[in-house]
């Protein structure tokens, strides 16, 4: 399986053009290490989108299980946020937060670029739409891709933590691609196109990854 654990944190988000400098700071000297060294956390990766209608900024916490993601370890890091994280969370706009469950991951390892597609379940169809995704999601014969994952997000652990956010699409899906050059997969829509009625298209996007941090770089 070519991520690590069964649970994973998607946030996702843009900021003004003004703030961006203070918040990519925060990312990348506090923020992802703090949410690994968190019990039950693995790993963290942060990208930014090349071409998207998703935001611009989107990170992903592995953990060892899904449970993790609502245990007290993980509430009580989101009950005592440090000032610098409360100012950079104010400033989230169009934000992204899906608490989801891994559910099918094929593959081996990982790569430099990630595409994404939301997805939205039809109502009563979740268990065809992942029976035919599973094999969607198979990168045999496909060059440069190199694992595919989805991600059922919880709707009641997906609410939003903040006031500028929108509950919509709690219940969403995210099909992850890991693939290696700045090109998106051609594939990807005649495997959609395959689940039909099964679920409607919210949004995609191509991601560059700007860094990795892992439970080993900060024991």
């Amino acid at each position: 399986m070519p991520i690590a654990g069964k649970g994973m944190l998607l946030t996702s988000m843009d900021v003004d053009a003004a703030d961006e400098a203070d918040f990519n700071r925060w990312y990348d000297r506090e923020h992802l290490e703090e949410r690994v060294a968190i019990e039950g956390f693995i790993e963290a990766r942060r990208y930014i989108a090349e071409e998207s209608s998703m935001p611009k900024y989107l990170s992903l916490y592995s953990t060892e299980t899904f449970e993790v993601l609502d245990s007290p370890a993980y509430r009580a890091a989101l009950a005592s946020q440090t000032a610098w994280s409360k100012a950079n969370i104010a400033r989230f706009k169009n934000m992204i937060r899906s608490v989801a469950r891994i559910t099918i991951s094929r593959g081996k390892g990982r790569a430099a670029w990630l595409g994404i597609v939301r997805m939205r379940p039809a109502r009563g169809q979740e268990d065809e739409l992942r029976a035919r995704l599973r094999d969607a999601l198979d990168p045999d014969g496909l060059d440069g891709v190199i694992s595919m994952h989805l991600l059922e997000s919880d709707p009641r652990l997906s609410r939003p933590l903040t006031g500028n956010a929108s509950d919509e699409g709690t219940s969403d899906w995210f099909w992850l691609i890991d693939h290696t050059d700045a090109n998106p997969p051609k594939f990807i829509a005649p495997r959609l196109n395959k689940c039909g009625p099964l679920m409607t298209i919210v949004a995609s996007g191509s991601y560059r990854l700007l860094w990795d941090i892992a439970k080993a770089d900060i024991s």
